[in-house]
């Protein structure tokens, strides 16, 4: 007996959503977590900016809600909530691997990238505050990315 029929379609459809979910999460955990040490030091010398610093750093943990999203939208798509995905095909399962990840090395991806923009953000809040507003902008071009990942993957889900 082969790995896919030992554990069957909803397995695979499972491990899909999982994954989109968890990857999106531990990226937003890591980019928040960049963009946090950036804050810290600034916090240190002007406490004064705790709020725009904290914007900056919420920024990439966007990621890791929309990767919730399309775990939730496709655990309902597979009908796990109404009890109709027992018996899934190897085929489907795929199909719903194949439509999470997407989102799943998306929301990895930029949400790193995104806390890297957002620590370089801060020393534009701690050397020129009144630019702030010039490294949201830069946060929000890799934010465009992450959400093409969301849309992707919930377009496959919702034509599957």
């Amino acid at each position: 007996m082969g790995f896919f029929e030992a554990f069957g379609g909803l397995a695979l459809a499972l491990f899909g959503s999982g994954l989109a979910a968890v990857l999106s999460c531990i990226g937003s955990a890591k980019g928040t977590g960049i963009a946090g040490e950036a804050a810290s030091g600034l916090l240190c010398e002007d406490p004064s900016k705790f709020g725009k610093a904290m914007i900056m750093q919420v920024l990439p943990g966007t990621q890791g809600l929309y990767g919730i999203v399309v775990w939730f939208f496709a655990i309902f798509s597979m009908g796990l909530m109404s009890g109709t995905a027992v018996g899934m095909s190897i085929q489907d399962g795929l199909r719903y691997f194949a439509a999470c990840l997407p989102m799943a090395l998306g929301g990895l991806f930029s949400a790193i990238a995104q806390g890297r923009v957002a620590a370089a953000s801060i020393n534009i809040l701690a050397k020129k505050p009144d630019d702030w507003a010039k490294g949201m902008v830069l946060c929000g071009i890799v934010e465009f990315y992450a959400i093409l990942s969301l849309l992707a993957s919930m377009i496959m889900l919702i034509f599957m």
